[in-house]
């Protein structure tokens, strides 16, 4: 069993991948949906009870991870959702429910070679390890480990024209330089590194060598690199990308996903290119509903990240996961933000981007005195002179941000693990599920006999998913066959009806009442003539809400 104490590579993950398959043969399934770039697999794990029906059969919850290289959090999230529900599976009723009556694919490292490098590498790489836009090293300053101490951390050079001066209350701080603001000591702070092609005047940053952002490359309003960096030459152009959205296509059972991210502590949800008045509004109330009990869960908010999550407030992102599986497919797809060190050093109250442009001088302080008290001053090196091959004197340190910002420190994995995990259980719990109940066949004399079921939406969700869904067409209508047994005929009824679609318990919002229909079910009745002892199959048909069969003896 995974302790979760650590962060585990691609090929330590794989192993537990394959020793949970193993050890629980009938509950977890693991086939490679892709390779990647450099020739990893790409696994994704099938969690069902195999004897209660085939995946296929079964309505179904998404979670995959690792889309950021660095983000080496949702890996371990991701194994710690199938390692809860496959050791809790007979004795935790809902888990026993879940894995019963539905399906989960979980892909714990949708970039094993990204995050390969992240756990190997100071350097950063955003997705991808391929060199893109460029194929060559351009001029201008390149993230380089200087002093060997395997970390690649701030660089500060004393510079009359700088931006930052040291602050008075913790010399560890970098405060902006007040726009009226002269006579003092000031500095310009970059990444440490060297500088292609210097001329001694002029620094100029090189633009990143592995630029891919496999959260911009997928095919939702794609944008190309001119406009969306990261992009990509295409969508879905990586075959980390083209892997997920080739399975999802095929998987049509899919209403529900979850994308691990880090770092925030934010549940968010599409749109990431227009606001929330653009959404369907049966849509929009189920994601507040879904986001709102991600909250009670996990204490993150929920907010769509055109309103609350645009690194520019006058511009939009494009080429998300989740914007695409939601605009394309009609799957409730969130993105989750796991940890929060901003909010773990108790600041609350802020904009997720805003702050980071400006916040006030006491939260740097917060965060220093939580590095102190909780990681024995761990997460932060101290500024230490640095004889620059190109630039002379300057100083090195500030925030180890891989092991701080944007990942729990090990001792914090658990802790944040632990609520989203139950945030998962509860999201895949929501989807719709197809029953037939009360089948019954009425004697009604010389071999005749009216056969009458119900069938059900039992789930949360409709059948079709979502309204988006519903709109594209993506799900086929509610089908029932009835297959008669040797020597019988059909009298009335059609051996084969289309039921259109059954509504769930979302979206259900009246100002008036609380006073619905019962439009999550259908009555279907049929007049058969058959011999005595013969037994007939009814069979329930839902792409998303699963297949029901069930046999009735006359």
């Amino acid at each position: 069993m995974i302790e979760f104490t650590s962060y585990m590579r691609p090929h330590e993950v794989e192993a537990a991948l394959h020793a949970f398959a193993e050890r629980y043969p009938t509950l977890c399934s693991l086939a490679s949906i892709g390779t990647s770039h450099e020739g990893r697999a790409i696994w994704c794990a099938t969690l069902t009870n195999q004897a209660t029906g085939p995946d296929l059969a079964k309505p179904a919850f998404w979670l995959d991870a690792n889309i950021h290289a660095t983000e080496v959090t949702g890996c371990m999230g991701a194994l710690h959702v199938i390692q809860t529900v496959l050791t809790r599976y007979g004795t935790d009723a809902r888990v026993t429910r879940l894995l019963d009556e539905r399906v989960l694919y979980v892909v714990p490292c949708l970039n094993p070679d990204g995050m390969e490098q992240a756990l190997t590498s100071p350097l950063y790489v955003r997705s991808g390890t391929r060199r893109y836009p460029y194929a060559d090293e351009r001029d201008g300053l390149y993230p380089v480990d200087l002093d060997g101490d395997g970390l690649i951390l701030d660089m500060r050079i004393e510079d009359p024209d700088g931006n930052w001066k040291i602050s008075e209350r913790d010399p560890r701080l970098m405060r902006r330089r007040e726009p009226d603001e002269f006579g003092g000591t000031y500095y310009r702070v970059y990444t440490e590194g060297l500088i292609r092609n210097y001329d001694g005047y002029e620094l100029k940053l090189a633009p990143a060598v592995q630029g891919l952002d496999f959260n911009r490359n997928f095919p939702f309003n794609w944008l190309p690199e001119g406009q969306q960096q990261g992009a990509g030459p295409f969508p879905a152009s990586e075959p980390e990308v083209r892997a997920a959205v080739a399975f999802l296509a095929a998987h049509l059972n899919v209403s529900c996903a979850i994308s691990y991210h880090t770092f925030s502590g934010a549940i968010l949800r599409p749109f990431s290119d227009r606001p929330d008045e653009q959404m369907s509004i049966d849509d929009l109330w189920t994601y507040q509903e879904i986001g709102e009990r991600g909250k009670a869960l996990t204490g993150y908010p929920h907010l769509s990240v055109y309103h609350g999550f645009r690194y520019h407030p006058r511009k939009v992102m494009t080429g998300a996961f989740d914007d695409w599986a939601y605009d394309q497919l009609g799957i409730f797809a969130f993105t989750v933000e796991l940890w929060d060190m901003i909010g773990e050093a108790g600041i609350k109250e802020r904009d997720f981007i805003e702050w980071f442009r400006s916040h006030p001088e006491e939260d740097d302080l917060k965060l220093l005195q939580w590095n102190d008290e909780q990681l024995g001053g761990r997460g932060f090196v101290a500024w230490h002179p640095f004889d620059h091959p190109q630039l002379g004197k300057v100083e090195l340190g500030g925030w180890i941000e891989r092991r701080t910002f944007g990942n729990p420190p090990e001792q914090f994995l658990l802790k944040t693990l632990e609520p989203n995990t139950e945030f998962v259980l509860a999201h895949a719990l929501m989807g719709p599920r197809l029953e037939v109940r009360r089948v019954e066949a009425e004697p009604l004399g010389d071999a005749l006999y009216r056969v009458r079921a119900l069938v059900v939406n039992s789930g949360y969700l409709p059948t079709y998913g979502s309204k988006r869904a519903q709109d594209l067409r993506t799900v086929r209508p509610v089908e029932v066959r009835l297959a008669l047994p040797h020597g019988a005929s059909l009298e009335a009824g059609e051996a084969l009806m289309e039921l259109g679609q059954l509504e769930g318990r979302a979206s259900k919002r009246s100002v008036w009442g609380s006073d619905y229909p019962t439009d999550n079910l259908r009555k279907v009745e049929w007049v058969v003539r058959a011999p005595e002892g013969g037994v007939m199959t009814l069979t329930a048909i839902s792409q998303r809400a699963g297949t029901v069969v069930v046999e009735l003896a006359l």
